[in-house]
């Protein structure tokens, strides 16, 4: 029977909002009806045949009536408001959680199978041959293999209660349903493969963490970057491109505690410290053991990592993410507001999935009254609050990961100067269309997967990789290991449901503890007029010779971890005397308070300190901030990188009239990155050519990013040249040059370089009738000049029809048939632009990567602030809909308030939900 109709299989029930409902279904009618149209027009007539109404409407969910489940122990409601978000009720946890697994099913089982088939390397049985590569490295992971473990032996028996509810919920969604049933994508799929969804398992939801893991994991890429800089770069240089965290600007998140070496604890107040930390890169033997055989496989492994799709994130460049809190006595309601908008690859629909788990009852047999954010495809709540507390989560940022390069010796690697043998496994992977291919995994004794395993060039390197006298003899070659806390089990997913149901301080504590991988920033909020920060997760220590900054030497044992840190040691906060905590990927806390390295590889703190100074700013004199203050503050635009560069460019004399004029928009300019400033534009394009010049030549070419054009347009002294010639000169640069992505590292290198006017890095050579840059202020005039140009090419030669929006936007895919799909079917399932305001290490967090454009990268995946005095007054948005149906109305309705920074509102009690209800299913036994 089709969705939203009062009666269906069971009891029956009717709702009222009949015109809503009534209104909804007109309007899906007609979005139906011009998809019918245009696939008959693309696809002709056997397609819009195929397409039609029926098809497309029998994947909507039902949202009215009642449905009958086998498994629940009483009946269970599920209250949707003009959103799509749920609010589910029940009188048992089970019945919850497999509440929760039937709604997330209906409205996002698609994108739930192609993150199990991602997470378990199986996306090839989904989309074929071209997926093969991709399923090659995440079976060498091993991320469902780890899953199952912990599913087996590590969660506690109520947390396996759950997910198994929670399948059993998935599982009965798919009862009966083929795949045109369930999405169009299933129907797309049909005309080129016989596959069909299987059911749902517990191994399915715990494996997604892992996912979630790989893409906050630290700084994995950056000793691949460093490692690779050594090619051509010296000690110095990279330490140029590496500076020290500046501690005196921009504060760390703990600040008003230290490590005691006599308690061996983490203490706030007074305790004694000790300065045994380490506040920047060191050497470490690699480079000068095996400099070129790494540097050969690391080129490798770059290629490797950039082909991972999309929905695995963007391999760790530019994630961050801003949250904050602020203590009553700051605040206009006298209670807590917390704040939160996690920064990831932009994907549609998101990753988030908002909803509220409601006990009718909160007691011994039902345990929940929580709300937030959530992965389709996990039970609970990740990002949120319940009745007693709220947190939020950025990404810390410490180094989980080490890579190793390990020396290869018949089968197996030399270890402490004795061969030990590899451990073994084969795995096969399945091919839609096609035959199915077998790889051998092997792994190190300790659990390290040999990543080079995964592509022939790698091998062959690794082979013939030249080494010098102070490395091993080559024998078989060298390859690349993996040292990764998600690589043993945990308990991440106990930690889940302990932080929901948490009533205080001490019980969330101890619940984030058992949150180890990946290791976030918790901020945290009471109603009893509490903040705090704990630092939770499986953190490793390194012995003196070894600090994690680059790919260590595998044979030697001096290099691998010699424990992790304990959770009565890592740092926390509990209500600072300044009133306030921020959480936005800087340092954890000053290493002279802190005897542990935690990484090397801080976010620099651009964001943090601009968020400190808007809550200083706000609070001084004894003002107060409200909770529109806090929305305000996650839309700040302004750019730190400009309020240090823009008053060097205003002095620098131009002779071309035309660059002059793009010069004149910086003149006044308050920094402020909006979406219709042209003076944003021009900054950015100036900025952007600036790490071009200084830095792109000079990079190793394996930094450069695969597949996008560093340098987008070739110009001469009369403006832009044809299209041919720009593709042809785009690919020459591409092939030759590197470029860096323009993060708040490299504001941090340019702030230090300034002081250096005659630097070499501000030297650059002759291009075309582009004069050579012997020192800062003449490169800064070539890049005045180029930007110019640059955006005469993108942007027209009227600088009044500039902006930064028509540079900066936003385009959502979906993440399997809109990147890879035929072109109709991109056209469905695909939206945008949109023109945004915000920018790179930005409070408010549009990235992009100056290596490859000016297009939107990673964004803020959601926002919210929580307001601790009244639940209901809280407000939240996500970067898409409720659902990953194309034609829903909850598909991307909530993209265009996200884009202009509203918030929706975020109803909480029983009251408030009822009011704001459009529609309500009954889930009955």
């Amino acid at each position: 029977m089709p969705p939203n109709t009062t009666a269906t299989t069971g009891d029956t029930a009717t709702t009222g909002a009949t015109s809503v409902k009534s209104g909804r279904k007109k309007g899906r009618k007609a979005r139906l009806v011009v998809l019918v149209l245009v696939l008959a027009i693309i696809g002709g007539i056997a397609y819009g045949a195929y397409w039609s109404i029926s098809t497309v409407r029998a994947s909507f969910p039902q949202t009215t009536g009642s449905i009958t489940l086998q498994g629940l122990s009483g009946p269970v409601d599920v209250k949707r408001d003009g959103n799509g978000i749920p609010q589910i009720y029940a009188s048992s946890d089970e019945d919850l959680f497999m509440a929760q697994g039937f709604v997330q099913a209906q409205d996002r089982f698609y994108e739930m199978d192609v993150r199990r088939h991602m997470t378990s390397g199986r996306l090839s049985e989904m989309f074929g041959k071209g997926q093969v590569k991709n399923d090659e490295f995440l079976r060498t992971l091993g991320w469902d293999r780890i899953a199952k473990e912990e599913s087996d032996t590590k969660l506690s028996d109520s947390t396996k209660k759950y997910l198994d509810a929670y399948a059993k919920g998935v599982n009965a969604y798919l009862q009966g349903k083929d795949g045109k049933d369930i999405s169009l994508e299933y129907a797309a799929l049909g005309f080129t493969n016989d596959y069909k969804p299987a059911k749902w398992t517990p191994v399915d939801s715990v494996s997604w963490l892992k996912a979630m893991a790989w893409d906050l994991r630290g700084n994995m890429q950056d000793e691949i970057d460093r490692a690779l800089m050594t090619s051509r770069l010296g000690p110095q240089q990279i330490e140029d491109l590496y500076p020290e965290y500046p501690y005196s600007r921009n504060k760390p998140i703990v600040q008003e505690g230290q490590y005691s070496e006599l308690t061996k604890t983490f203490q706030q107040g007074g305790a004694t410290g000790t300065s045994q930390g380490t506040t920047g890169t060191t050497g470490s033997s690699t480079s000068s053991t095996a400099g070129s055989a790494l540097s050969g496989q690391l080129g490798g492994l770059y290629k490797v990592l950039d082909d991972l799709p999309t929905a695995v994130g963007v391999n760790g460049q530019g994630i961050g993410s801003n949250s904050w809190v602020v203590s009553g006595k700051y605040t206009i309601t006298n209670e807590p507001l917390l704040a939160n908008d996690p920064h990831l690859s932009p994907s549609l629909p998101s990753v988030w999935y908002q909803m509220g788990l409601h006990c009718r009852t909160v007691s011994s047999t039902c345990q929940y009254d929580v709300t937030g954010y959530t992965f389709a495809g996990m039970p609970g709540v990740i990002i949120g609050h319940n009745a007693d507390i709220a947190w939020g989560m950025t990404n810390s940022g410490v180094d989980v990961t080490d890579l190793y390069l390990e020396k290869v010796s018949g089968n197996g690697y030399l270890y402490d100067g004795k061969v030990r043998p590899f451990k073994t496994r084969e795995e096969t992977i399945k091919v839609a269309g096609g035959k199915s291919k077998t790889i051998v995994v092997r792994q190190t004794a300790d659990g390290m997967p040999l990543l080079s395993d995964r592509d022939d060039e790698l091998v062959q390197v690794g082979r013939k990789a030249a080494v010098n006298t102070a490395a091993p003899d080559r024998g078989d070659g060298y390859g690349i290991a993996l040292r990764w806390t998600a690589l043993d089990p945990g308990t991440s997913m106990d930690a889940v449901f302990a932080i929901d149901r948490a009533a205080g301080w001490k019980d969330f504590r101890a619940a984030a503890a058992l949150f180890d991988v990946p290791s976030q920033n918790l901020i945290y909020a009471d109603t009893e007029n509490n903040i705090g920060y704990t630092l939770p997760g499986k953190i490793p220590t390194r012995s003196s010779v070894d600090d994690g900054s680059i790919p260590a030497p595998g044979w030697d044992s001096k290099y691998r971890w010699t424990g992790f840190i304990k959770q009565d040691e890592l740092p926390y906060e509990y209500n600072p005397k300044r009133g306030y905590i921020v959480t936005a990927n800087q340092a954890v806390v000053d290493p002279d308070k802190y005897p542990y390295t935690l990484t090397t590889d801080w976010g620099y703190g651009a964001r943090s300190q601009r968020i400190t100074d808007l809550i200083e700013s706000k609070i001084k004199d004894g003002g107060r901030i409200s909770p529109e203050d806090m929305r305000q503050m996650q839309l700040d635009n302004s750019s730190e990188i400009a309020k240090l560069l823009v008053p060097k460019l205003l002095k620098i004399n131009l002779d071309d009239k035309n660059v002059r004029e793009a010069q004149k928009l910086l003149e006044g300019w308050d920094y402020t990155q909006d979406a219709d400033s042209a003076a944003a534009a021009y900054f950015n394009a100036v900025w952007r050519n600036i790490l071009k010049l200084a830095f792109g030549n000079k990079l190793p070419k394996e930094l450069r990013v695969k597949g996008q054009c560093l340098w987008v347009d070739k110009i001469d002294s009369t403006g832009p040249v044809d299209d041919d010639t720009k593709v042809r000169e785009c690919g020459q640069r591409d092939a030759d040059q590197a470029q860096p992505d323009g993060g708040d590292r490299w504001f941090e290198v340019v702030r230090k370089l300034m002081d250096k006017p005659d630097s070499d890095w501000w030297k650059t050579p002759k291009s075309g009738t582009r004069p050579e840059a012997n020192n800062r202020d003449q490169l800064f005039a070539r890049a005045m000049i180029d930007a110019r140009w640059e955006l005469t090419a993108k942007l027209g030669k009227d600088i009044d029809t500039w902006s930064w929006g028509r540079l900066h936007r936003l385009f959502l895919k979906n993440q399997t048939l809109g990147t890879e799909g035929p072109d109709f079917l991109q056209y469905i399932l695909n939206r945008g632009p949109w023109k945004l305001s915000g920018g790179e290490a930005t409070v408010n967090a549009t990235g992009w990567n100056a290596a490859g454009g000016y297009g939107v990268v990673w964004v803020p995946s959601m926002r919210m602030v929580v307001n601790l005095k009244d639940f209901d007054k809280s407000k939240w948005i996500n970067l898409t809909g409720a659902s990953g149906h194309a034609f829903s109305a909850h598909y991307t309705d909530q993209t265009s308030k996200w884009a202009k920074g509203e918030l929706l509102p975020w109803s909480f009690s029983d009251k408030a939900v009822d009011d704001s209800t459009s529609d309500t299913l009954v889930l009955r036994p």
